[in-house]
């Protein structure tokens, strides 16, 4: 079944915090959790071994550095999807807002669970 079951308006729940690199999940949907973020600054290099990971850009600017791959820059409106697998890190000078889906359980920081940016995404 999917969560939830009334309408979720991005912005309204982008404006319910401030803190940065910490997903808060705000849907559910064929086995995958929709997820909203605040980024800024630089995030650390990972992957996600079990999912692909899918950004849409909301608000600001975010650059997505992989690799053996060119780094891929986002404006709002934009998406990209980070292969499962693949070693990426987001970075955004300025700040921006961030939709994420992803399998449920997917840690923010994929391989990395000694970070201390790590953290799983409470529903908001």
């Amino acid at each position: 079944m999917a969560w939830p079951d009334v309408p979720v308006n991005f912005q309204a729940k982008h404006a319910l915090f401030d803190d940065y690199w910490k997903p808060r999940t705000v849907a559910e949907t064929n086995g995958y959790e929709i997820r909203v973020a605040k980024f800024k600054g630089e995030f650390v290099w990972h992957h996600h071994a079990n999912g692909d990971e899918t950004f849409v850009i909301t608000s600001g600017v975010l650059q997505i550095e992989m690799k053996d791959r060119e780094t891929v820059t986002l404006h709002p409106g934009d998406l990209f999807v980070v292969p499962a697998g693949l070693e990426h890190r987001p970075v955004s000078p300025g700040g921006c807002d961030v939709i994420l889906l992803e399998p449920p359980n997917t840690r923010n920081t994929g391989n990395r669970t000694d970070h201390d940016l790590t953290t799983d995404s409470p529903r908001i």
